[in-house]
Order: C-alpha cells, then sequence, then structure tokens
C-alpha cells in the first residue's frame, strides 16, 4: 500500500540534481514525495558486498535522511535476477521502490534499460513480476508515452500490464524518447492514461509554475503532479503549488530569496558526500534568469574549491540587493 502523501507535488528524480541535501530542501518546502536519482542495478549489489565487508550498509552509497520520508528509490536495469536482488537490497531501507522505464539517454537506452522497454512487453511483464514478488513494499512505475512518434501509444499496452501485474502508481511523462525534452509534453495522453487506469496517475512535464500544476491536473485528472527541471533552483515552487492548489493564491519569491536558498542547499550538503562539480552545478541553476547571472556562472565554473564559491555566490547575493536598492530608489524618485 502507498503511504500517504502531504502533498500533491512531488520532486522528480534527476540524475546530478537531486541529491539527499535538495530533496530534503525540496521536502521541506512541501514536496509530497522526493525519489533518489536513479540508481544502476548492478552497481547497488556490488556497492553492498563491498559495504558489508566493512560492516556498512547501503546507506553510504545512497545517502538520504529520514526527514525526507516517505522516500522511493529509482531503480534501473533490465537483469531479472540482478533486480531482484537489489530491490531486496534497497527494500528496508525505502518506502517506495520505483522502476525506471522513461529515461531517453542513449547510454542508458543502450544497455536495455529505461525508455527502451517499452518496446519490450514481455520483458517488462516480467520485470514488474519480479519487482513485486521480491518486495512487500509499494512498487511504482515511471515511463514515456512511447519510443517513436509512431509508437506514441505504447504507455497504453505497458499501463494495462503494469496494474495487471501489481505496480501501484504511475509517473507519466508524455513524451517520446526520442523527443527526449525538445517539444511539449501532450498532457491529453495523461488524461487518457487516467481514464483508462485503476491506479494513481501522476503528470510529468513542463510544469515552471504553480498555475501548470493546477492546469495539468484540472484538465488530465492526473492523482498527483511531478516536477523536474521546473524545480532546479527553485525549491519554492512546492510551497507555490501548494498554497495555489488550496487558495488559488500564492507568494512570490526575489532572487535573493533564491540565492538565501542556495546557502540553506550548501548547508545541507555538509552531511553529504555530493561531488563539487554537482555543487557548482546547483549553484548555476540557482542563479538562472537572474541580473548578472551569465558573469556568475561564468565564475562558477572556474571556481576550484567550496570557498571560492561561497565567495562567488556571496557576491552573487550582494549584486541582487543592489538591483533591489537601485529598484526602490528610483521608484522612490519617480513618486
Amino acid at each position: 500500500m502507498l503511504p500517504k502523501f502531504s502533498s500533491k507535488a512531488f520532486l522528480a528524480p534527476m540524475a546530478g540534481v537531486s541529491d539527499p541535501a535538495l530533496r530534503l530542501q525540496c521536502k521541506k518546502m512541501g514536496a509530497g514525495l522526493v525519489v533518489t536519482e536513479f540508481t544502476n542495478i548492478h552497481s547497488i549489489i556490488a556497492k553492498e558486498k563491498q559495504l558489508k565487508d566493512h560492516m556498512k550498509t547501503i546507506q553510504e552509497f545512497i545517502e538520504y535522511s529520514d526527514q525526507e520520508r516517505p522516500l522511493s528509490i529509482q531503480l534501473f536495469g533490465s537483469d531479472l535476477s540482478a533486480l531482484e536482488q537489489a530491490a531486496k537490497i534497497v527494500e528496508p531501507y525505502f518506502d517506495i521502490i520505483d522502476y525506471n522505464m522513461g529515461c531517453p539517454a542513449p547510454h542508458i537506452t543502450q544497455q536495455m534499460a529505461g525508455g527502451a522497454l517499452l518496446q519490450q512487453s514481455n520483458l517488462t511483464q516480467q520485470i514488474f513480476q519480479t519487482l513485486v514478488g521480491a518486495v512487500k513494499k509499494p512498487v511504482t512505475l515511471k515511463i514515456r508515452s512511447g519510443v517513436t512518434d509512431a509508437s506514441r501509444f505504447l504507455f497504453r499496452d505497458i499501463a494495462e500490464i503494469a496494474e495487471d501485474e501489481g505496480i501501484e502508481m504511475i509517473t507519466f511523462h508524455p513524451r517520446t524518447v526520442n523527443q527526449g525534452y525538445s517539444g511539449n509534453a501532450d498532457w491529453n495522453l495523461i488524461k487518457e492514461l487516467k481514464e483508462i487506469s485503476g491506479i494513481p496517475i501522476v503528470g510529468n512535464g513542463d510544469i515552471t509554475t504553480p498555475e501548470d500544476a493546477k492546469k495539468m491536473i484540472d484538465e488530465t485528472n492526473c492523482d498527483y503532479v511531478m516536477i523536474g527541471r521546473g524545480a532546479m533552483g527553485n525549491p519554492f515552487l512546492f510551497e507555490q503549488i501548494n498554497d495555489y492548489l488550496k487558495t488559488n493564491t500564492y507568494d512570490e519569491y526575489s532572487f535573493t530569496d533564491r540565492l538565501d536558498a542556495f546557502f540553506d542547499y550548501l548547508h545541507l550538503t555538509d552531511k553529504y558526500k555530493i561531488k563539487f562539480a554537482n555543487l557548482k552545478g546547483q549553484a548555476m541553476r540557482f542563479t538562472k534568469s537572474m541580473k548578472g547571472g551569465s558573469k556568475v556562472r561564468s565564475k562558477i565554473t572556474l571556481a576550484s574549491n567550496i570557498e571560492e564559491l561561497e565567495k562567488i555566490m556571496t557576491n552573487a547575493y550582494l549584486i541582487s540587493w543592489k538591483f533591489i536598492i537601485l529598484n526602490l530608489t528610483f521608484v522612490y524618485n519617480f513618486i
């Protein structure tokens, strides 16, 4: 049985982005569910053996905090024996086991994983049977509509098989694998999937504002929404969506608020082993659309340690405040 979610807005798993610090920050801002970065089943098995030899658990490899709960782990890989083993390894630590059949990256699809599996109905049925049979925790699924435009309705059969085999919730990104993130997500397909399904459907794709989230729910009748790129550098989006769904209003946040949020994020990273390159990537996302942001991001690329990064972001914070003061001065003089 699925756990109870505190809101309708979920944070998507994003490689190199949804690290434990960002997940916790988004959770504090109102995300109803957060999902780990997707993890290779073979890596889990190999790492678990290494960690056992040193009397450590898989949490040393897949870092998380209990404050993130309910917490979902996303797996990828199609070897049935390895899938069963990996699922049993991670089950004690997570509330939901999610399976990825939506990743469009060639280095994933070439392994007969991610979105490539949409074309393999027999194999996917065995995958669902293996996962549901291996664990007692709820198993969920992330899919795309199809692989090519000609096969964009593959989701219909996959969703039916998934539900028949005990999958408890489906997250649906209505783009094809070949589309990647180009073009527009076809929300009409989410509506169709919801109409033919007897399990909760999570709509995903092109949500960057609270208005987008409400529009998707209203137009498709999906049960929840999942936000990926729209939440990059903008953890406030979850609070805004929750407020907008309840009251039709929400608070706006300034660039200084976003930079404050970056320092909050940076503070949360202290307890985790997050690569410095990933921290730089997060810093760039928190400066998107800010005045002078391109110059700030150029400096971020040159930062070689955390001290330099903090200095760059502090200067960006001061620049942002300078623009605010100049605007207030202009308004005051105009009045």
